[in-house]
């Protein structure tokens, strides 16, 4: 945990849930309190709890006895009220802390725009091997068994202006893959990705990098419309609209996103 504590990913998530055996939960809720009271944290730090009726009250109760994460991580989330009874045990910690929604079931897809808006909730993250093992479904290289559910949850985080975080990449060895997976994330309107590895930290971070042509372009339309009262105008010999400026604005962002992060 000191270690991924020190990586390049804009969060680095301590698994309380999944990565623990039963067994061993109280040890690493005891751990990752020392490591919490140890590490810089930058913002960056959170901790994946787990499931409410599962053990996420005697997470917090431990880990929120040192430092505080950043941020916690609510898996199996299938309603607003997840959210909800989340944030109510961390105020009884005398904690306020954004929560990160991960949708890895029928019932959170087909709900996943009220866990978006749920107060509390400051992103949704895309879970598709549990969400494949829920249905029954099986997993392929291709997506197209989750492809309805991975756009489900963009569109509501997208609707609750809130970010959306796509699926881990599996095979870490298969940089191709996570390269190609991670532009069509792009391309579907996901503001990140999860890892499971550090080496695939810097490919992620550097395909939502954008290009210095895509830099280029988008400042030549900001200028444009700064210069500008027409609703729509021409750049590049092309005509702008509301729609391309947004993208622009995004692509800005991101720019600045891949700026603070290379600092």
């Amino acid at each position: 945990m000191r270690k991924a504590a020190l990586s390049e990913a804009d969060v680095v998530v301590f698994d309380l849930e999944d990565a623990v055996a039963p067994s061993n939960k109280q040890a690493a809720r005891e751990a990752v309190r020392d490591v919490l009271d140890d590490v810089e944290s930058d913002g960056r730090i959170c901790v994946r709890v787990n499931p409410i009726c599962h053990g996420a009250s005697a997470d917090l109760a431990t880990v929120l006895t040192g430092t505080h994460p950043d941020s916690v991580m609510l898996p199996k989330a299938e309603s607003a009220s997840d959210v909800t009874s989340l944030t109510g045990l961390l105020a009884d910690q005398d904690a306020d802390l954004p929560v990160l929604a991960l949708i890895e079931s029928a019932g959170g897809v087909l709900r996943a725009d009220e866990i978006a808006a749920a107060e509390g909730t400051d992103a949704l993250l895309f879970g598709a091997e549990d969400l494949t093992a829920d249905i029954g479904g099986t997993r392929t290289s291709e997506g197209t068994e989750v492809l309805y559910a991975r756009e489900r949850v963009v569109i509501a985080a997208s609707a609750a202006d809130i970010d959306a975080i796509d699926t881990v990449y599996t095979d870490f060895g298969d940089t191709d893959g996570l390269r190609k997976e991670t532009e069509f994330a792009i391309e579907l309107g996901y503001d990140g990705k999860m890892a499971i590895h550090p080496d695939q930290v810097l490919i992620i971070n550097e395909a939502f990098t954008p290009a210095q042509s895509e830099v280029k372009w988008a400042q030549r339309v900001l200028a444009a419309d700064e210069q500008t009262e027409a609703g729509v105008y021409e750049v590049d010999g092309k005509m702008i609209d509301a729609p391309l400026i947004k993208r622009a604005e995004r692509i800005i962002e991101r720019a600045n996103e891949a700026t603070s992060r290379d600092v």
